[in-house]
């Protein structure tokens, strides 16, 4: 494994470039991070839409979001693959095939965390928003919003991690990430499978280690902040307590 590491390690790390196209773990981090940031709005449209008091927005909503969760990625995969030319007119790469498939598919996704985040939050919070004169989508923009994705901060980690993982599909339609540079290594091998996937395996475990142990300390942060913002029998907080 030490050996395959030494020869093939720019492969595994950033493909054939500069002498050719972008691979390896760059792509599939690049991959994943945008697909991520570009599905954020629209999962917080989504996820709004999906609370509204008014059916003809929450309806089309659920339905989209359930559609897009009871389908297969790989299926999505292909779907995009071959429905997206047709809606551009022309050919498109498999980099952009997969970013499509991606944003659709954490969109949905990360809709139903935000949404779970807004309706955990108390009652209290829309209750007193109204009340001091603030509508109905100035009080999910100013008040729900911002401490719902706060405290779903580590469920949005966990989310990129599966992001990660669902990079590995795009060998399928040839996009040369971190799984497709594995593939390519051991084609060139033959004789070493078990120690590349091996490889393969321990890279993206080591990937979402870190940023799985990075979501457990942001949560334990936002519950810690929870506690020391309690209220007591006084009615004031404990921070207000240790101040005095």
């Amino acid at each position: 494994m030490i050996e395959i590491i030494r020869d093939y390690w720019q492969v595994l790390l950033i493909g054939q470039y500069p002498q050719g196209p972008l691979g390896g773990v760059l792509l599939t981090l690049i991959l994943a991070i945008a697909g991520l940031v570009l599905s954020f709005p629209i999962s917080v449209v989504l996820a709004i839409l999906r609370i509204s008091p008014f059916a003809v927005l929450r309806i089309p909503a659920t339905v989209v979001v359930y559609t897009v969760r009871s389908v297969p990625l790989i299926m999505l995969v292909f779907w995009t693959y071959f429905l997206v030319p047709l809606l551009v007119g022309k050919s498109v790469s498999g980099v952009t095939t997969l970013l499509c498939t991606l944003v659709v598919y954490q969109a949905a996704y990360l809709s139903e965390v935000i949404r779970a985040g807004i309706q955990a939050l108390p009652d209290g919070q829309m209750e007193g928003a109204r009340a001091l004169g603030l509508s109905y989508v100035q009080t999910v923009r100013k008040v729900l919003l911002p401490q719902a994705i706060y405290n779903m901060v580590p469920s949005i980690i966990s989310q990129f991690v599966s992001t990660i993982k669902d990079t590995s599909l795009g060998y399928v339609i040839s996009v040369q990430e971190l799984t497709f540079a594995a593939n390519h290594v051991n084609s060139q091998l033959l004789t070493k499978p078990f120690e590349v996937f091996m490889i393969l395996a321990l890279t993206y475990f080591a990937i979402c280690f870190c940023l799985t142990e990075l979501a457990h300390s942001f949560e334990k942060r936002v519950a810690k902040k929870r506690l020391g913002t309690q209220p007591t029998l006084s009615g004031t907080t404990n921070d207000t307590i240790l101040e005095s």
